[in-house]
């Protein structure tokens, strides 16, 4: 009888890898849609001398060009769109500054969702608190606002 679970962990692998793959490419077009928000340009690589030039450059990093006082920045992605950003420095700030608020927004929302699985803890979820020598009115009114008729002769 053939090996059932080294099957089971060959297709499970299989899947892991091509969900990978997927993930990967999802992140790098993510990545690019920021680019163009903070101004980068897209040239394709759409002749045989910008696509040999394309694959020379390092893939999905940032390339620093310097001729004079101009200075651009390039991003080289041979994989997705097969094609060059380019960039200059107040691109490349603006993109840096995105990438910022973005890592915020993503802290925040961490922290909100901690939040809210730590409110699912019986530490903060509301009790029953039934204690005769705790002096509610020693807290001022309870009017009715609060679901309390005046004289709550607690």
């Amino acid at each position: 009888m053939p090996d059932i679970s080294g099957r089971l962990a060959t297709v499970l692998l299989s899947i892991g890898l091509i969900a990978a793959c997927q993930t990967s490419k999802e992140r790098v077009a993510r990545h690019e849609d920021n680019l163009a928000v903070a101004g980068f340009l897209v040239r394709p690589a759409n002749t045989p001398e910008r696509q040999a030039m394309l694959a020379r450059l390092p893939a999905h990093k940032f390339v620093r060009h310097a001729k004079g006082d101009n200075i651009q920045y390039v991003y080289a992605d041979p994989s997705v769109c097969r094609c060059l950003y380019v960039g200059s420095q107040a691109a490349y700030a603006k993109y840096q500054e995105n990438k910022q608020s973005d890592q915020r927004i993503k802290e925040l929302k961490r922290d909100l969702r901690d939040h809210e699985n730590a409110a699912e803890d019986d530490d903060f979820n509301a009790q029953v608190y039934d204690d005769p020598a705790w002096n509610w009115n020693a807290w001022g009114p309870w009017g009715s606002e609060y679901g309390y008729g005046p004289g709550l002769g607690w």
